[in-house]
């Protein structure tokens, strides 16, 4: 059962709306639980973290569908203890505070990136670890899997500072209420076009490796990229997405500050 493809691809699917919604019920809880919420969140949340890199070391050498399975779970746990760790403002950036008025576009670039600079530093780390570590082995699909998050982040983080037309704002925890100030809303950027092609020609060189080796692998990868791409489309396209996930939060208390995290 493991090795069918649409099995796969529907685990896939649990498991990005499984994960989203538990990093978006950690950081609203930790924001009612007074300053040291978000600290002891991240602290509390470190075997997940741990579980991640043992399921890792795990995965390298088992060539089979379990092992496909292992490796995608396992980076997807590495991943989201590092942007539990970004909601909670624990790895965020220098830079804390709202873009002051008037700011020039190259002062709000250099600022943006002051926001995210120390999670951005920490992911391409993590990224250069999982490459070296999976290098010249057989089953690489933790290292895809981490690597198609990093890049469609990447891309989503650069079309959110350009511009698109629908930002949710459903979500966003009080260490980062400063966040919303940096991005913004506009019709079309040059981006999003280079990012859903990007991506869709991902999807397809994907499906191409499954149809031809009939891995499990290729599926997991196929549907993770497939749900970056879409991700993409709900920037531009008025979709209630955050409904997938609201019903399952605690609910906010007054006057907390609310925006989605797009996991």
């Amino acid at each position: 059962m493991l090795s069918n493809p649409w099995i796969a691809a529907l685990s896939a699917l649990f498991l990005w709306w499984f994960s989203t919604g538990a990093i978006l019920w950690v950081v609203r809880k930790a924001d009612g639980d007074g300053p040291d919420g978000h600290v002891w969140a991240s602290l509390l949340s470190l075997p997940v973290l741990f579980a991640g890199v043992v399921g890792v070391n795990m995965s390298l050498h088992l060539e089979t569908a379990a092992g496909a399975y292992v490796g995608f779970v396992a980076a997807l746990a590495i991943w989201g203890w590092i942007e539990q760790a970004f909601l909670s403002g624990l790895i965020t950036g220098p830079v804390k505070v709202p873009l002051p008025q008037f700011s020039t576009p190259w002062e709000r670039f250099i600022r943006a990136l002051g926001t995210i600079a120390y999670h951005e530093a920490l992911l391409v780390t993590a990224l250069v670890i999982l490459w070296a570590v999976s290098s010249g082995v057989e089953n690489q699909i933790a290292v895809w899997t981490f690597g198609v998050l990093f890049f469609a982040r990447v891309s989503a983080k650069l079309n959110l500072f350009f511009g698109v037309p629908h930002i949710n704002t459903e979500f966003i925890p009080k260490p980062l209420a400063h966040l919303p100030s940096y991005f913004r809303e506009r019709r079309m950027n040059w981006v999003f076009p280079v990012s859903v092609t990007a991506l869709t020609f991902a999807v397809a060189c994907w499906l191409e490796r499954l149809f031809a080796t009939d891995s499990v692998g290729f599926a997991l990868l196929a549907a993770i990229t497939a749900l970056a791409l879409l991700e993409h489309w709900l920037m531009v396209l008025p979709l209630p997405d955050a409904k997938l996930w609201r019903w399952m939060l605690p609910a906010p208390k007054d006057n907390e500050v609310r925006i989605r995290d797009g996991f």
